[in-house]
């Protein structure tokens, strides 16, 4: 990434379109063409506000929840090099963003782990882990225009499963609605597809049949997207001016920009889902811990596996 700081007199719609084009590189989509600036209306709408305000920018991401319980995608429980990665990915965007708009910007992670840790089966204790080694990270590697935000934040010190109810009740679609809507909205559809894939994929030790579990990840996919709704609404009333990023593919001109944290074949591949391998050619990429093992040997860091990499 490089950029030039632009004039104060420069209009605010300029220097907002400049600041999305940081972005458009890393958008994860499943749309083909390339678009402008310009086909991002309310990313455009959201940054100029705060530009003309001189304020910084505020990003929020809902992501980052838990790893995989799936022993054959990850290295374990807790944050690794693709996290540590991803999250200097978005530190550098920040940072990027200072350079054409001095007041800079902030990103602020929507931990989500806990708003479905019960559908996802990862325990709690491995949710609560794992944030709080986020912001370890954050710290370590001196990540400031980052910070965590979870279920801690909105509901304090209660059960999980009384937080978990009260955001269900409070702002999660009904299932009726929710079931209309894939099946009339292509990109809703794709979600719902995505997510039953993580889920069965993510499932090590099912003891029925390959058909009963794939009817209980579509169950839960319907749960865990309810829940998800549910956590973004309550984002948005905890940040309600900020420029909402999403990890999943984003049609272009939706409300939500999806983003791209590090290269992968898939774009739905996250860090959380997978292992890091670095490259002979120095790139890095996600995939499986399976996969990744074959191509690399693994390397520690802190006395935990961190990565692979090929010789």
């Amino acid at each position: 990434m490089s950029s030039t700081t632009m004039p104060s007199t420069a209009p605010a719609t300029d220097i907002s379109a400049a600041i999305l084009n940081l972005l458009l590189p890393h958008h994860r989509t499943t749309d083909r063409a390339p678009a402008s600036a310009e086909a991002f209306p309310h990313q455009m709408r959201r940054i100029t506000d705060f530009v003309r305000e001189g304020n910084p920018i505020v990003f929020t991401l809902p992501g980052f929840p838990c790893k995989s319980p799936n022993p054959a995608k990850v290295l374990g429980h807790l944050p690794d090099q693709g996290e540590r990665l991803s999250l200097t990915f978005l530190n550098t965007l920040c940072t990027e963003v200072e350079r054409i708009y001095p007041p800079g910007a902030r990103l602020i992670i929507c931990s989500d782990g806990h708003v479905f840790g019960d559908l996802i089966h990862v325990p709690d204790d491995h949710i609560d882990a794992y944030a709080d080694e986020l912001r370890i990270v954050m710290d370590q590697c001196g990540l400031s225009r980052l910070s965590v935000f979870d279920l801690r934040h909105v509901l304090g010190d209660l059960p999980h499963d009384t937080k978990r109810a009260r955001v269900h009740e409070r702002h999660a679609p009904t299932l009726e609605a929710l079931r209309a809507e894939v099946r009339t909205d292509d990109h809703a559809l794709a979600l719902y597809r995505g997510i039953t894939r993580f889920l069965f994929d993510d499932t090590a030790d099912h003891a029925g049949t390959r058909s009963a579990l794939q009817r209980a990840c579509r169950d839960r996919a319907y749960g865990v997207i309810q829940r998800s709704r549910a956590w973004g609404d309550l984002i948005a009333q905890h940040h309600p001016r900020a420029v909402r990023l999403s990890i999943h593919p984003q049609p272009i001109g939706a409300p939500k920009f999806g983003i791209r944290l590090l290269d992968a074949p898939d774009v739905w591949t996250t860090p959380w889902h997978s292992a890091a391998l670095h490259r002979t050619d120095g790139t890095w990429t996600l995939m499986p811990r399976h996969q990744a093992a074959r191509l690399g040997r693994l390397v520690q860091q802190g006395g935990r596996p961190s990565h692979f990499t090929q010789s």
